[in-house]
């Protein structure tokens, strides 16, 4: 039953609702007396360490950075006209929350794209500015992990193609 796992210590991963985090190991923890194996991954951005069991990584959308193929998919997103339906805020800002949330770059992408605001543009509401925000840095981790350059280096990336489309 021993099944072969697809992350090895040091690989980056990305998890759904946290965004990029590096594998530190396995280790086993007997929890309600039956014992679990888990891998352990901690997101240096957040000072945060989590234990995902090894039978539900699979489950829980833990996946391995996205491939240059999807990246580049994503970074023509952003390069997309923007999509904004004119519903309510709080209707968008829900759908975009789950895009975030999916993991996925380039719904993540999407959702940039979509809260970008030029400087011909008009200001952003406080929770237009935060979800951009967190999309941004979602995005730009994952590129920086990706590329093997810093957050900032991957964010001033993101803003220029945002800036030239």
């Amino acid at each position: 039953m021993a099944k072969k796992l697809e992350f090895e210590i040091g690989d980056y991963v990305v998890y759904p609702t946290h965004g990029v985090g590096r594998v530190m190991g396995i280790e086993q923890q007997t929890i309600s007396e039956m014992d679990v194996e888990l891998i352990v991954i901690k997101f240096e951005k957040d000072r945060m360490t989590l234990r995902v069991p090894v039978a539900k990584a699979q489950n829980s959308g833990l996946r391995r950075l996205s491939s240059r193929k999807l990246m580049d998919t994503a970074l023509t997103t952003l390069r997309g006209r923007s999509r904004v339906k004119r519903t309510m805020w709080s209707r968008r800002a829900q759908e975009y929350e789950a895009k975030i949330n999916s993991g996925d770059p380039v719904s993540i992408a999407e959702v940039v794209r979509d809260l970008h605001r030029g400087e011909d543009q008009p200001d952003q509401s406080y929770s237009e500015r935060q979800m951009y925000q967190a999309a941004l840095d979602r995005l730009a981790r994952e590129l920086a992990a990706l590329e093997k350059i810093d957050e900032v280096a991957a964010a001033a990336k993101l803003e220029k193609l945002l800036s030239a489309a």
